[in-house]
């Protein structure tokens, strides 16, 4: 199978940072009915430190220990000022300056995601500079990294480090999706948490719990328009497309990408993303995903299943698919393979496509897709586009339509 390359995925980063961005704005009128405690974060007032430019903004803090008594490194990306206001280099420096008087006991280090930007966040060049510069020295007495809140973006990121990070390392990585998960493994009381990322928690867990804070796959308060196609079943949007099975918002685009027939080619539209960034939205936005949550765990297992098999057994698994999900899942995949076959121009290959769109076809009935969960489901993914004539040959809905 084809490898995604790493200019791909940067691209894919850039896509997936800035529609985190959109989504957070989104959510700026929620405020939680109960404050979140005040948290002290202590930022360096000494002028006098060697590196007083980045420190007192109070991005890293050494604070405590954990369970097992490691010293605690937090990192905080929402303190970090746009990066017109930041030296980057300065910033790498102070880590590693930091970091020195720590690395020769063992150590554990917390990264709070949320408050990462576009406009703050550091180029990937950096990020593999730093990871080159911290080398043995820093990894041999890591013992822990936990992120906390990941999102697509950390998703793509860790996709672009993992030729270049080892499998020993890995291992010491850990997702929390929740400020919660961490009393397992430390000491709360140590914590120094920016008042941001408490207050994202108590967002995150409210829409997980349904509370105040709508989540984007709840459907609509009130009666959903006629012509509405985003946030409603695929049936609703079949009853009022007069029968027509596949939904407008998903034709009209494919045609418009297809443009009349001709070869896709990316590179002549005026923005590349639109088309695709609407196909997603519809996707993530279904009440139930388009690969059902009753195929969630199956999909899962295609990592256990013998290479040689996978093809039959995706086929095997689409078989048990309502018809209405199956004829719009093989109008899409019948799509994403036409544009993967012109991969030399477009430079979207199987895997990277299924990069993009694996993770709008499936998720769990309860919470989000995990980033372990991710390669299964991108592998699925990537056999449905590469072999879709197989895959998709024993069933021929009555009313299908294709692009």
């Amino acid at each position: 199978m084809a490898m995604i390359s790493a200019t791909d995925l940067e691209q894919l980063a850039e896509i997936e940072l800035q529609k985190e961005e959109d989504e957070e704005q989104g959510r700026h009128s929620y405020r939680p009915d109960r404050p979140p405690p005040p948290r002290r974060v202590s930022f360096s007032q000494d002028t006098s430190h060697p590196y007083y430019d980045v420190a007192r903004h109070g991005i890293l803090q050494v604070t405590g220990d954990d369970n097992y008594g490691r010293k605690l490194v937090i990192f905080s990306s929402c303190l970090m000022p746009p990066s017109h206001q930041l030296n980057h280099h300065h910033l790498l420096q102070y880590l590693m300056y930091t970091l020195d008087q720590y690395v020769e006991s063992d150590y554990t280090v917390v990264y709070f995601h949320h408050g990462l930007r576009s406009n703050n966040k550091p180029s990937l060049h950096w990020l593999r500079n730093a990871y080159r510069e911290f080398d043995r020295k820093y990894k041999k007495n890591l013992k822990a990294l936990y992120v906390v809140h990941p999102t697509n973006f950390i998703r793509i990121i860790w996709n672009i480090f993992q030729p270049l990070i080892s499998h020993k390392f890995g291992k010491k990585l850990t997702y929390v999706n929740y400020l919660a998960e961490l009393r397992d493994h430390l000491s709360w009381d140590q914590l120094i948490i920016p008042p941001d990322v408490l207050r994202h928690d108590e967002r995150l867990q409210a829409a997980q719990k349904g509370g105040p804070h709508p989540s984007s796959k709840t459907p609509p308060p009130r009666p959903p328009l006629p012509t509405q196609q985003f946030g409603v079943s695929l049936q609703y949007i079949g009853e009022k497309n007069q029968g027509v099975m596949i939904p407008p918002v998903m034709s009209q685009t494919v045609s418009y990408l297809k443009d009349k027939g001709k070869p896709v080619v990316f590179e002549q539209y005026g923005d590349i993303h639109v088309p695709a960034v609407i196909l997603k939205t519809f996707l993530r936005e279904l009440p139930e995903p388009l690969l059902t949550f009753a195929l969630y765990h199956q999909i899962q297992d295609i990592v256990r299943v013998e290479s040689s098999l996978r093809v039959t057994t995706c086929k095997h698994i689409l078989e048990s698919l309502p018809e209405h999900n199956y004829m719009v899942l093989k109008y899409l995949l019948c799509f994403l393979n036409m544009v993967s076959q012109q991969s030399i121009v477009n430079k979207m290959s199987p895997s990277n496509l299924a990069c993009v769109f694996g993770v709008n076809l499936s998720w769990p009935s309860q919470g989000s897709v995990s980033l372990t969960s991710l390669t299964p489901l991108n592998i699925f993914t990537e056999i449905l586009i590469e072999h879709y004539h197989t895959v998709f040959s024993s069933r021929c809905p009555q009313a299908e339509v294709l692009p």
